[in-house]
């Protein structure tokens, strides 16, 4: 199938400085709002499942808003984990609001769940909370963390990372990337349960970082020790599910990243239909992180990175996928460095987080004025 390329002629960049921002949503007010997962801070810490050092805790993730060009923190002392340099970081993932106006905020976690408590105290990590932008207070919605704890739906390493939420009418549904799996909860923190689990995928011949090869990630990428010599001529590998959409056939759509070594081109689009089977909708992908709708059926898809990450180069891409099954390119590189999130506007405009993985760094654009260049 052809892919077709587009051209941007511009974007805007609306918000820097951010401190890991990985999730963004338009309010009833017509407003943008960001979760930043922070930078952690100087408490008790945990290790990472990556095995590369351990995370500290903070208070110092946060929601911002953007209303008319001003860009401002309305909510903050939210819980957040990170090494030392505030890479890493896990703390709010995500906001969606529901049809009365109510917003849901989802903090990510990162680790096993038993250590959480235990090592870290009381900590709303790895929940679904209701935020009072008023009052800078919170109240937890439901503990998707724990349900990994108790239920481990696939059955592998226990880890729960929540990164992706939305609301459908009364209930939440949530992608956790650590547990591999999507939950769906009420809002009123009701009949939480898994839904649908995403599949470990075989590779065959993978290809394993060089001497040469960047330590991109360490929160999530294993030590050289732990693949030095590694050559099997298969390898099985977790999908990590990382964002969910509604598609217009009432279906839900996740997208996975890939687990290491982050193959090219294998990752996918999972299509959970009513009766929850699970269908590969689209796949060839590397390294996908969110997914959304347009009015028209497109489906706008946001690769993390172009290659695997341990090579070092941060472009990312968003990709056009038509009712038809086209692909477009609508932007690769040319300044769409390790993006985390992207949503359409009431403008129809495409909102992205741009650098959402950096501290200090992150980014709010928006895309405009695209022209084809077939």
């Amino acid at each position: 199938m052809e892919l077709k390329q587009l051209t941007i002629t511009s974007f805007t960049v609306l918000a820097d400085g951010l401190d890991n921002p990985k999730g963004l949503s338009f309010g009833p007010d017509d407003n943008l709002y960001i979760t930043e997962a922070g930078t952690g801070g100087n408490g008790a810490s945990i290790p990472s499942p990556s095995g590369q050092g351990d995370l500290y805790y903070g208070t110092s993730g946060a929601i911002v808003k953007i209303e008319n060009g001003t860009v401002k923190r309305i909510l903050t002392g939210l819980a957040s984990v990170a090494f030392p340099d505030g890479t890493g970081a896990a703390g709010p993932h995500d906001i969606k609001f529901d049809a009365t106006g109510k917003p849901y905020v989802l903090l990510g976690y990162a680790a096993n769940p038993a250590l959480r408590d235990t090592a870290l105290g009381h900590t709303d990590l790895g929940k679904i909370i209701t935020p009072d932008f008023n009052t800078n207070s919170w109240t937890t919605v439901a503990d998707i963390a724990n349900y990994e704890l108790t239920h481990n739906p696939d059955g592998s390493e226990v880890v729960s990372n929540p990164l992706a939420l939305l609301i459908d009418r009364d209930e939440i549904v949530v992608v956790d990337a650590g547990a591999n799996d999507l939950v769906s909860v009420g809002t009123d923190g009701s009949h939480l349960q898994a839904i649908a689990v995403i599949p470990q995928q075989v590779l065959t011949n993978p290809i394993f970082p060089g001497s040469n090869s960047q330590n991109f990630d360490r929160g999530h990428v294993p030590p050289p020790s732990a693949y030095r010599g590694a050559t099997p001529s298969q390898l099985a590998i977790q999908s990590v599910p990382t964002s969910v959409a509604k598609g217009p056939d009432g279906a839900y759509y996740v997208t996975t990243f890939t687990g290491f070594p982050f193959p090219e081109g294998e990752a996918k689009i999972y299509r959970v239909d009513a009766e929850r089977q699970l269908t590969v909708y689209a796949d060839g992908f590397t390294q996908l992180i969110d997914l959304a709708f347009d009015g028209q059926g497109n489906l706008y898809v946001l690769q993390h990175m172009n290659s695997s990450g341990w090579k070092g180069k941060p472009e990312g891409s968003l990709i056009k996928i038509g009712h038809d099954g086209s692909r477009t390119t609508v932007l690769s590189g040319d300044g769409l460095e390790l993006p985390s999130a992207l949503t359409i506007g009431p403008d129809n405009a495409l909102y992205l987080i741009n650098r959402g993985g950096v501290p200090g760094k992150g980014q709010v654009i928006r895309i405009e004025n695209p022209s084809s260049v077939v």
